[in-house]
């Protein structure tokens, strides 16, 4: 005999599915398209970021847990560390980087699994993507110097302000969990800190420029540069695998084979370098998880980060595609209407909503507030590639968008996603993750609303 109250969840959540696919809207355009724009998304994201950007921070991410000590951690970035060199590190490590709001998660994990306090750690957090000093310049050059100097001054303000309050509101938390950190046991040194130091200096060379974008406009050293990028990112993958074999520990023979793979995929495939990259990856890979000493934990450490954020990752990268599509494209939530609430004009608002008579005068005073706040949120949960931002926004200033929304969208779209949070929510738990999302939303439309004051 069932006993239908240990089985009424299974009956329930199969009802759900059920009524789901029963009642779904197949054959109705708008939701065949928001289902092709999840699809595109996703696929664009598993060419663009998942190879190029992800794999190289998955093994960051790894090497962190498993070279870097407890102690240095907590030393710099640590709850009771020194305030002004916590969140300077945490700022200034997290401009460098110049990553997607995606790519720096694995980062973030790691430094947080260490002990960071989940001030600096969050001060990281945002300024990773936020702080890209070539997205600021491009800002500037594009929507205007003023746009671009109020981008740099906000975004480096925020991830001081954004840490700090984190800090403050769960302060408690920290503090037991410092105290937990101190009884910890010394940690035992295997290498100098400078070969440490040049160790992941490598790492972080073969991410930064495997991912070097192509230039706005010709002429100058960033032509130079992503002329010449797979170059430069050969030369660092070699050292890398030097360092490998001289201070890892790892096979010399094994390091060679994978180095002949890649540049035999190099040199077959000129035009196409990313299949040599992926050759590296999967060499890296066989050569850390074979091995019997910390390359295997390197490997162990990286593939717990990836089981973790992938899955995460690309479940919000459809979410994301399905409801607001891929920039410049229609998906599930029109753009007309994201163009129709961040306007300077209220009047176009209220004649495609059909309000009129008393509405005017209330919708006129709470619009500045309204249109940054949309602003914030829209930017919040779309995803932004690196420096996709600074077109898109070009365009809705275009339709007739704020400038303080403008600059709204900009402090909150490139630092978070809906991809992002669902990871953030995966490392941090709810709490922090709705007050960190809180934060970074409400001081992007404080900010807004002061600059559209001003200009």
């Amino acid at each position: 005999m069932v006993n239908w109250k240990t089985e009424s969840k299974a009956l329930a959540a199969m009802a759900v599915v059920f009524g789901v696919f029963f009642w779904l809207p197949v054959g109705w355009g708008h939701f065949d398209n928001a289902v092709g724009e999840a699809l595109h998304l996703a696929r664009w994201y598993a060419r663009e970021h998942v190879l190029l950007c992800l794999v190289p921070a998955f093994f960051i991410a790894g090497a962190i847990g498993v070279f870097v000590s407890q102690a240095s951690v907590m030393r710099y970035l640590g709850p009771r560390a020194s305030k002004v060199l916590a969140y300077g590190v945490a700022s200034v490590s997290g401009s460098i980087l110049a990553v997607c709001s995606c790519t720096v998660l694995p980062l973030f994990a790691g430094i947080w699994r260490m002990g960071a306090g989940l001030g600096p750690a969050c001060a990281f957090l945002y300024s990773g993507p936020a702080i890209n000093v070539l997205a600021i310049i491009l800002t500037a050059r594009v929507l205007g110097l003023e746009l671009g100097v109020a981008r740099a001054v906000g975004a480096v303000g925020f991830s001081v302000i954004i840490g700090l309050l984190m800090h403050l509101l769960f302060r408690k938390e920290e503090l037991a969990r410092a105290d937990e950190q101190m009884h910890l046991p010394p940690p035992l040194v295997t290498r100098p800190l400078w070969q440490n130091a040049v160790f992941f200096a490598l790492l972080v060379g073969v991410l930064v420029f495997a991912n070097w974008g192509a230039p706005g406009q010709p002429g100058g050293a960033w032509v130079a540069v992503h002329s010449s990028k797979w170059l430069i990112t050969a030369g660092l993958a070699a050292g890398l695998g030097v360092v490998m074999v001289a201070w890892l520990a790892l096979a010399w023979w094994k390091v060679l084979a994978a180095a002949a793979v890649v540049a035999g995929a190099a040199l077959a495939f000129p035009r196409h370098p990313a299949l040599a990259f992926v050759a590296g990856a999967v060499g890296l890979s066989i050569i850390t998880s074979t091995d019997k000493g910390q390359g295997s934990e390197w490997f162990s450490a990286s593939w717990v980060f990836a089981k973790q954020i992938l899955p995460l990752l690309l479940g919000g990268v459809l979410v994301a595609g399905f409801l607001l599509g891929r920039p410049g494209q229609e998906a599930f939530l029109p753009s007309r209407y994201v163009d129709m609430l961040v306007g300077n004009s209220p009047e176009r608002f209220l004649e495609i909503a059909g309000w009129g008579g008393g509405a005017e005068r209330f919708v006129g005073a709470v619009w500045p507030v309204w249109t940054n706040f949309f602003a914030s949120v829209f930017g919040a949960f779309m995803y932004f590639a690196t420096l996709t931002e600074v077109p898109i926004v070009q365009g809705l200033i275009g339709a007739g968008m704020g400038k303080g929304p403008a600059l709204a969208l900009l402090l909150a779209g490139p630092a978070l996603s809906l991809p992002s949070m669902l990871v953030i929510g995966a490392i941090l738990g709810v709490r922090k993750t709705v007050a960190f999302v809180t934060l970074v939303i409400v001081m992007a439309t404080i900010a807004g609303l002061i600059y559209g004051a001003w200009f």
